[in-house]
């Protein structure tokens, strides 16, 4: 286990197991997918979080300003329970291993699909169909992005599994058989 796991699973842990108790699970995942978009749009945010600077009660000022009223009453105690542990500039990665934590309990395997333009959902829906059939689940969870890039086609990967069906990959393949 990574050094940083040994401390954000704990805290991850403690959030499922109290979400889990008020059966608020479903509700809490996509409060936290909300707070890691909000701390991805906005990375001042991050760094106030981070920040020495910045002394504890400051940081628990920031989160009552922004998230009182706003959050789950259970996703609120515990940023503060994080600031006052003086573990907040790490929130990123409890998250992010809360979510990790929940989709192995759920047996919800992550994939990533990046395009050259956005998908539309019906090509989501038959991308999706494809790598649950690679996956061997029945429950997927596709997080898009976008990357120029490629030119065209998508990569998708599931785990240590990677699909690559992009037109810059044809090309360097095609390059490398002419070259020979």
């Amino acid at each position: 286990m990574p050094l940083l796991n040994s401390v954000t699973t704990p805290y991850a842990e403690a959030l499922l197991q109290v979400v889990s108790e008020n059966d608020q699970t479903e509700e809490m995942v996509s409060e936290v997918k909300q707070l890691l978009a909000l701390i991805n749009d906005a990375p001042e945010l991050g760094k106030a979080f981070s920040s020495p600077v910045l002394e504890t009660e400051a940081k628990k000022k920031i989160i009552i300003e922004l998230f009182s009223d706003k959050i789950n009453p259970s996703l609120f105690n515990f940023l503060k329970l994080l600031a006052d542990r003086q573990r907040i500039g790490i929130l990123t990665s409890i998250l992010n291993r809360f979510l990790e934590i929940y989709r192995e309990n759920s047996n919800i395997a992550l994939a990533t699909v990046t395009s050259a333009v956005k998908l539309t959902a019906k090509q989501k829906g038959l991308i999706t169909k494809k790598i649950i059939n690679l996956a061997g689940t029945e429950k997927l969870e596709l997080v898009t992005k976008t990357d120029p890039s490629l030119i065209g086609g998508f990569v998708a990967s599931v785990g240590s599994k990677v699909i690559d069906a992009s037109l810059a990959s044809q090309i360097r393949k095609l390059g490398l058989s002419l070259s020979k």
